[in-house]
């Protein structure tokens, strides 16, 4: 018997509960895991809500990102044994391969054995936010030295994946927060400007830090009608990437600043990188070679014991978290 998280109904963190339950024998292509560390996605409170583009089959499974050792392998299993250390990267059904609890299994091709300088919790931290931000910027996007990239909600941890890559390669990343309070922590992780939303104009701060070119690259989870302002504050041929919905209001398309400027607004989804086998190899050897050189590192905003996982769910609702929400096993 192994705790394993499920909900028995969608709705708030509540729902939420740990369950005592056999877990089978690994299939063909799988590998079973004992679970060190989960980290926490705005996906997965999506689903728990009944809000995400795979619906649940209740009671569900839930979570992506997982660390943890390697118990057993299936059939057709090869590059791994019981007892590697690895991660697995978000790709999976969260219904049928969810990894919250003490044992997940999940296919064999979205697992990776992570850098040994990293911890468990930091391995479980990595992928989701990381081939997030890479997929954008440097598959779609061809991010380059010199190029001013617009970064909303940039204290959560895809934002901070983003100013960290932004980094690596020489590009000057503009992070983008409601409040003061997380001014001075972006900074400190790498943000070469940062625009306070409730006390500055956007689109204006955009062209004062660009030097009145604009950014080429806006990078949003937001939506809602802040797009406008992004798109107003962008450069000529800029590409407007919006991966997520945390606005409840509708996102309008910002049609003649769009025509007069020739911008790109397009929807992105990490699965655009992994459908794909070369983008996705290319994706996992950059992220890794990054990793192991220290240029990249995940920023861990709290950690929780399972035995809390509504808690750990609450305050990701919150919105006080900097950086990644890991949860121990």
């Amino acid at each position: 018997m192994a705790r394993i998280v499920r909900f028995h109904r969608t709705g708030g963190p509540e729902v939420l509960q740990i369950d005592n339950l056999e877990v089978p024998p690994p299939g063909k292509g799988e590998v079973r895991i004992q679970v060190k560390a989960l980290g926490l996605n705005r996906a997965e409170v999506m689903f728990r809500k009944g809000q995400y583009l795979e619906e649940p089959q209740l009671p569900s499974r839930l979570g992506y990102e997982a660390s943890g050792i390697v118990e057993a392998c299936g059939e057709d299993v090869s590059g791994f044994a019981p007892g590697d250390v690895v991660s697995t990267i978000p790709s999976h059904s969260q219904a049928k391969y969810g990894v919250y609890g003490e044992i997940a299994t999940v296919p064999a091709q979205y697992v990776v054995k992570h850098p040994p300088a990293l911890s468990f919790v930091e391995a479980s931290a990595i992928w989701m936010q990381y081939l997030t931000a890479y997929g954008a910027l440097n598959d779609i996007a061809a991010m380059k030295k010199g190029d001013h990239v617009a970064i909303p909600a940039a204290s959560s941890s895809v934002g901070l994946a983003a100013i960290q890559l932004c980094n690596y390669v020489g590009a000057i990343p503009i992070a983008i927060t409601r409040k003061r309070t997380k001014l001075k922590a972006l900074n400190e992780a790498g943000a070469a400007h940062v625009i306070v939303t409730e006390e500055e104009d956007l689109a204006a701060k955009l062209k004062e830090y660009t030097g009145g070119k604009g950014a080429r690259l806006v990078f949003d989870p937001v939506g809602g009608k802040t797009v406008l302002a992004l798109a107003e504050g962008m450069a000529p041929g800029g590409i407007l990437f919006e991966y997520g919905a945390l606005s409840p209001d509708p996102t309008p398309f910002p049609l003649f600043t769009a025509l007069g400027k020739s911008l790109t607004m397009r929807g992105y989804v990490l699965f655009e990188i992994i459908s794909d086998p070369v983008r996705f190899e290319r994706a996992k050897k950059f992220v890794l070679e990054a990793l192991a050189s220290g240029k990249l590192k995940p920023i861990i905003a709290k950690t929780f014991p399972l035995e809390n996982i509504v808690e750990a769910h609450r305050y990701m609702e919150s919105n006080q978290q900097f950086g990644k929400i890991v949860v121990t096993v």
